[in-house]
């Protein structure tokens, strides 16, 4: 007996199995289409395209581990949050995806502020509005493309559009609603203040539940169209980072998980609500039934590395490109990367905040400039870790997970920039992993998530910082602390030109 965890991650959708003990036994991956960008800061993609690889990568796993659709108990669905999926009266998609690095929307995030009150719409929701965020992208179609908008009959976010196609419902979950800007993240249901004070008809959210309730079951045309067979339960799962969290076993206080996607997230967990007062981490909804998690998230991670290698080294793998910056010393020759390539959040809040090399000379080659974006994303890290400790959130212990993890140099690099041991995980799979522990949870197979974590997850060993390089880290950290505030009002200034 399996059960299956699927991410629908940016750059595609992975589907794994796991078997009773929660170890993983088959594995498979389809690529999406490259994001739409067609003008600055604007970041598209068709949930077509996320369904069409969710296809593929669950007859893929299924291939893969000899199974049959049978064999499969329960599935826990994982995605990208944030993602604004506009369906019509006949649950056709109206118009292409605006995802999570989507910035266009400060007009309405400023809207919103202006007709509710900032300190209301924390109130309400548990967190500051932000273009990020779902109800600002939702505001945007209202505002400039009302043809569409009177066509929208329900909005889902990514994973539970590919959720619909399985199981023909609208659900959410309350960790990946969290993240709308539309929920009461405290009494975990949706905000009525926020729908009937913008005049949004309620109608258009999902139905919401918690993350380990069953939220449906494979439909006759997709179990055809998968290799699944009809009636398998659907769990809610959770938004990438919550199961995340669930992948890398932070069920409890004092372990953090530091992922590095496509996105990089500092993530803790909560027994009750608690926020930063300037609002520069998020609070939402955890994967665990009434508790909750504390996150800062750096925009541009991953994602840096990816611009890289697209724009300047296409066709490289991952690990030579790492290998390259291992043969520059730490600090980069005095090179510093911002990676604020889709504006960032944690700490700074700013749409329109820009990346940039700072410090290039002559003597910089690309070994440099790899390994000076590999220190920026981590100095970023370092941001949000350090306001977590400043809202007192026990750290004991970190653990690295995401697609950038699997690299020893970038992690021992993180452990360096960040001055604490680095744990590794037995199972680096994270979202999709947790995913699929949810799916174990939510059908019976564990009595509850902390157990399913308990029973599954597993350190296997630490990287310790290098006193030395952490310490000429520390010094560069003060570089790069001063970097954006310096260069914020030019980055006004650019702003303006386009």
């Amino acid at each position: 007996m399996y059960w299956l965890g699927i991410d629908i991650g940016t750059g595609g959708t992975r589907a794994l199995l796991v078997d009773e003990q929660g170890s993983l036994k088959a594995a498979c991956t389809a690529a999406h289409e490259e994001i739409r960008m067609d003008r600055p800061l604007w970041a598209e993609q068709r949930p077509e395209n996320w369904w069409d690889a969710a296809q593929e990568a669950i007859r893929g796993v299924l291939k893969q581990a000899g199974a049959k659709g049978a064999d499969v108990k329960a599935i826990g669905l994982s995605g990208q949050m944030h993602g604004l999926v506009l369906l019509d009266a006949d649950n056709k998609v109206v118009r292409p995806a605006l995802i999570w690095c989507d910035q266009r929307s400060q007009p309405q995030v400023d809207a919103i502020n202006q007709a509710i009150g900032k300190a209301n719409v924390v109130a309400y929701t548990a967190n500051p509005m932000l273009t990020g965020f779902t109800l600002p992208k939702l505001m945007w179609v209202r505002d400039n493309e009302p043809q569409n908008f009177e066509r929208v009959k329900k909005f889902l976010l990514p994973k539970d559009y590919i959720r619909f196609m399985l199981t023909g419902e609208h659900v959410t979950e309350v960790s990946d609603a969290s993240g709308t800007g539309l929920l009461d993240v405290v009494t975990r249901r949706w905000s009525r203040e926020m729908t009937d004070r913008l005049k949004l008809d309620a109608s258009l959210l999902p139905a919401l539940k918690e993350s380990v309730e069953v939220t449906g079951a494979v439909t006759a045309a997709a179990a055809k169209a998968t290799g699944l067979k009809e009636g398998t339960p659907v769990v809610g799962g959770a938004g990438d980072q919550a199961a995340s969290g669930i992948g890398n076993g932070i069920v409890g206080p004092g372990a953090v998980s530091c992922t590095l996607g496509t996105s990089g997230v500092v993530f803790a967990y909560l027994d009750r609500p608690q926020y930063d007062p300037q609002g520069r981490v998020h609070t939402f909804c955890h994967a665990v039934r009434g508790k909750w998690h504390v996150m800062g998230v750096t925009q541009g991670a991953g994602l840096s590395l990816q611009w890289f290698r697209n724009q300047f080294a296409p066709g490289a793998e991952y690990d030579a490109l790492t290998a390259d910056a291992a043969t520059a010393p730490p600090l980069s020759h005095g090179l510093f990367w911002l990676p604020y390539l889709m504006g960032e959040r944690t700490p700074h809040l700013d749409s329109i905040a820009r990346g940039a090399w700072v410090g290039l000379t002559a003597k910089h080659n690309r070994a440099d400039m790899i390994r000076a974006i590999l220190e920026g994303v981590s100095y970023s890290m370092r941001d949000c870790l350090q306001i977590l400790e400043q809202m007192n959130v026990e750290v004991s212990s970190v653990r690295a997970s995401g697609g950038g993890a699997k690299s020893a140099f970038w992690r021992q690099m993180l452990a360096d920039i960040l001055g604490v041991s680095l744990a590794t995980l037995e199972n680096k799979e994270g979202s999709a992993y947790g995913a699929a522990l949810l799916a174990m949870a939510g059908s019976g197979a564990y009595s509850s998530v902390e157990e399913a974590c308990r029973n599954a997850v597993r350190e296997t060993d630490q990287l310790v910082p290098y006193p030395h390089t952490s310490a000429a880290y520390q010094r560069g950290y003060e570089v790069y602390s001063v970097l954006y505030p310096t260069l914020k009002p030019i980055n006004g200034l650019i702003h303006q030109l386009i």
